[in-house]
């Protein structure tokens, strides 16, 4: 599955208490993690992410402490002791089998030793597969018999709807959104290679004046500089926003398409300007470089909170109306 129906799955789960133990599986770097604490956090559900690969046995079962002559078993303090949330076991298969044992009773029984699992907290677990290169154990079958799993894999759209809502540099998002295939690609040879996750951290270098290679890795970067210096070529999105651009021509080559649309979508933050954007576009673009800007911007402004405004202006604009009648589909995005 994408990263977006893995977010929609966990969704209907905490919706309805599901208290199903759920194995995400997938390759490093495309934010199973995030989801999940991103999921929690919507619902005000605190989030507890235990690292079992850097745990002892005692660090989950709890130490063994001597009352009246009997050992009584002290859990750790990182264990939730009442009210509702998720408990998640990340990097599960890279703990060695003996602390996946106790992990499978956790899951099991929800307890291990003298320690109980509240009832109102979910247990969620994620792992990297072996053809990932990770350094993983094989789960065994009792306790991956006790999971539902999910398999996700690296998704361009549902990297972009993060990115234009969490800042990633629209140089960053132009540039993938010309070459998707460089969103992950995993090079076991090289320390730095392309992921979702590296490409957020390349964002931040990137906006700081500092080389991407360190994030993505030598040929990824090089492509990057290279389409970085188009940037140069794509016409002045400034009077465009300010609904001045009819005399500005929409480029006829992909990669400064790309590069405008995207730098567009991202700094048309208004109402009037996404309307001002589209006009433009509605002129000088095919329909198909339109649907794709004005959907990116139609995911902003709700995220932004300005949609409703925007409502207001596309109900008093036929040709929007008209346009919006074809691409029915941008309404529900």
């Amino acid at each position: 599955m994408k990263p977006v129906e893995l977010e929609h799955f966990l969704e209907r789960l905490v919706a309805r208490r599901m208290p199903v133990s759920t194995m995400i599986w997938g390759p490093p770097g495309i934010g199973k993690s995030s989801i999940v604490q991103q999921t929690a956090a919507r619902h005000g559900l605190p989030w507890i992410d235990v690292r079992l690969s850097q745990l002892a046995p005692t660090d989950l079962r709890g130490l063994p402490v001597a009352e009246d002559g009997v050992a009584r078993w002290y859990p750790p303090e990182f264990l939730p002791r009442a009210g509702a949330g998720v408990l998640f076991l990340d990097e599960l298969n890279l703990a060695p089998p003996l602390i996946q044992g106790m992990a499978q009773q956790l899951i099991l029984d929800r307890r291990v030793g003298s320690y109980e699992v509240p009832d109102g907290w979910l247990i969620w677990a994620a792992g990297n597969r072996k053809e990932d290169r990770a350094a993983v154990f094989d789960m065994p079958a009792p306790l991956a018999n006790r999971f539902i799993h999910l398999h996700v894999e690296p998704d361009f759209p549902s990297f972009k709807d993060y990115a234009l809502l969490n800042g990633v540099h629209e140089r960053i998002l132009a540039f993938l959104s010309f070459r998707p295939t460089l969103l992950h690609k995993l090079d076991a040879r090289q320390p730095a290679w392309p992921s979702p996750r590296s490409w957020v951290a390349a964002s931040g270098l990137y906006a700081a004046d500092l080389p991407v290679e360190p994030a993505v890795g030598e040929a990824a970067a090089a492509e990057f500089a290279a389409y970085v210096a188009l940037y140069d070529t794509i016409p002045d999105l400034g009077p465009i926003l300010e609904g001045q651009g009819r005399h500005i021509p929409f480029s006829g080559e992909p990669s400064v398409r790309y590069a405008t649309t995207i730098g567009l979508a991202a700094r048309a933050e208004s109402p009037p300007q996404i309307m001002n954007v589209f006009n433009w576009l509605a002129d000088q673009a095919p329909a198909e470089w339109v649907q794709l800007c004005v959907s990116d911007m139609f995911r902003l402004a709700r995220g932004r909170g300005t949609f409703g405004a925007l409502a207001q202006l596309i109900g008093s604009d036929p040709r929007l109306q008209r346009f919006m009648r074809d691409y029915q589909q941008l309404l529900v995005l």
